[in-house]
């Protein structure tokens, strides 16, 4: 695990390793949730897109993965608009999805439906193609696994992203909305009020872990 958020002013004293402090070894990159804007242009988020990009080019078998930030800034690197909700909106706790049928195979399920936790106020609101960048090749296709908003793409040995979080709890999503009310990031106390009482409805946070995995050991080869 490398920390890499390098905000001073925010207390954050990461650091975004050039390639060369990359093992050649390394064979997948998991770029996890974090408070920042995945849009922004932060010092730090722009030498993570710099790196991410070398990457991608000069080490074709790294496999990426993404989960919030991680998902929203992955689609900024393949030219998706990654933007502010409207209004500044936020997305919060329990969210329940409709699978397509990549989405079923990714996940290894017949149901129609995923569930998983939300914290952000930002969205990728268009699909990466061969249109937006250069780092994807004619007839590679983007999936979004799911027919609602974009909570996710999948990019056949390649790619893997979910905009809900596989890892938070019931007590992890009232603390986190408990901060941001504190901070006054999260202005609609009524709206807060109401994704907490979802905090403790069951969701599908291992289910997105568990697809995850076999991603990175190449099993969803079969999958495009």
């Amino acid at each position: 695990m490398h920390y890499i958020v390098d905000g001073p002013s925010n207390n954050h004293h990461g650091h975004v390793p050039s390639i060369s402090e990359i093992p050649r070894s390394t064979c997948a990159i998991l770029i996890t949730g974090f408070i920042y804007d995945a849009h922004g242009n932060d010092a730090w988020i722009l030498r993570l897109l710099d790196l991410l990009k070398e990457l991608w080019t000069t080490r074709p078998k790294v496999l990426f993965s993404g989960v919030c930030f991680g998902h929203q800034l992955l689609s900024r690197l393949l030219g998706a608009h990654t933007e502010p909700t409207p209004g500044g909106r936020w997305e919060l706790a329990h969210r329940e999805m409709v699978l397509n049928p990549i989405g079923q195979k990714l996940f290894r399920t017949n149901t129609s439906k995923l569930s998983l936790h939300q914290m952000h106020q930002d969205q990728v609101t268009s699909v990466p193609s061969t249109s937006t960048t250069n780092l994807l090749s004619q007839g590679q296709k983007v999936h979004v696994w799911a027919s609602t908003p974009i909570q996710g793409l999948y990019i056949r040995d390649r790619l893997f992203t979910s905009q809900g979080h596989s890892g938070f709890d019931e007590k992890m999503v009232y603390r986190q909305i408990e901060m941001r009310e504190e901070n006054g990031g999260i202005k609609d106390n009524e709206h807060a009020a109401e994704a907490k009482e979802t905090g403790h409805l069951k969701h599908d946070g291992v289910v997105v872990a568990s697809a995850i995995l076999p991603f990175f050991h190449g099993d969803d080869h079969d999958i495009d």
